[in-house]
């Protein structure tokens, strides 16, 4: 009795652990088989790109104002005529020799009247752009009453640093973008020997010869060409370029198809493409658009096509 006994137990034990033996085996099966899936399955379907070698002009962008290139300011040589008309308004194009104003024909002395017809008339041609004239009034000699843009010629006047004065010369040309699509070019026609010393900046003036729609005053950006010749430049898509901080990087898709961050130094923009000046090798392959999505070491299905 004590043998079967004995034999009986031996028994269920052996059970007992192939039991859990196999539950072990099944589980450390299932974990391995999800942990294997968890590596392999992609992170994200991109479409990838290359550096591609663009030939560009060397450009150097700039922000400024557009200011009249000559205002006068017109004001009353006599003292004690009341405005009697007032035949200018803002915005208004004028003939030099035009009449602004006219002036009551009398000056009283007592009960004397004693005085020529006066008038102020427009001492060139241009756009009125300031009026402070106004019918009865007694303007003070040398008091302003208009403001003239001469010719109606307008320039651009872009705040440079002392290292962008130097890199610009006489007659050079720069585009100026007005908004809405709208682009106009000009000439640089005079550069400030100086820089403010407490901006750090100076100017440059460039004319432009075509300045219907433009207003004074408005703050504008633009390019200057400052290469003699175009040359050639590595670049990509900047939605392939991200920024983290001060930082500009990529992602590098590997043969094993896992993304790794690599900074890299960019250059100047031109459309939706950007110079890449150091970090990263010719026919390195790298995610075009998404990387936002993606961390280091992420693995991606790749796009065909």
């Amino acid at each position: 009795m004590k043998t079967m006994h004995y034999q009986l137990i031996i028994k269920l034990s052996l059970l007992t652990l192939g039991v859990a033996g196999a539950s072990f085996l099944l589980t450390g099966h299932s974990e391995a088989e999800q942990v294997s899936t968890t590596i392999t399955r992609p992170a994200l379907t991109v479409r990838t790109t290359v550096m591609r070698e663009e030939k560009w002009a060397r450009i150097l962008v700039a922000n400024g104002s557009i200011v009249p290139w000559q205002e006068a300011i017109i004001s009353a040589q006599v003292q004690g005529l009341r405005i009697s008309e007032v035949k200018a308004s803002i915005g208004d194009h004028v003939k030099q020799g035009d009449v602004l104003l006219t002036l009551d024909n009398f000056i009283r002395t007592g009960n004397e009247t004693d005085a020529p017809q006066a008038r102020i008339v427009a001492p060139d041609s241009g756009i009125i752009s300031a009026v402070d004239a106004n019918v009865g009034s007694l303007p003070q000699s040398g008091s302003e009453l208009f403001r003239l843009i001469r010719k109606g010629r307008l320039e651009w006047r872009p705040e440079l640093t002392a290292e962008e004065l130097m890199l610009i010369r006489k007659g050079m040309t720069a585009e100026i973008e007005l908004g809405e699509g709208r682009f106009v070019k000009g000439v640089v026609r005079a550069i400030s020997p100086s820089v403010d010393m407490k901006t750090r900046y100076g100017y440059a003036l460039v004319a432009l010869p075509d300045s219907e729609g433009i207003v004074a005053g408005a703050f504008v950006r633009g390019t200057f060409d400052i290469s003699s010749g175009k040359r050639i430049l590595q670049t990509l898509p900047q939605s392939a370029v991200m920024q983290r901080g001060s930082l500009m990087y990529v992602l590098v898709v590997g043969a094993d198809n896992h993304v790794h961050e690599r900074t890299v130094t960019i250059g100047q923009r031109h459309g939706d493409r950007i110079q890449i000046r150091q970090g990263l090798k010719a026919g390195e392959t790298v995610v075009e658009s998404g990387g936002s999505f993606l961390t280091e070491g992420d693995v991606v299905q790749i796009v065909k096509g």
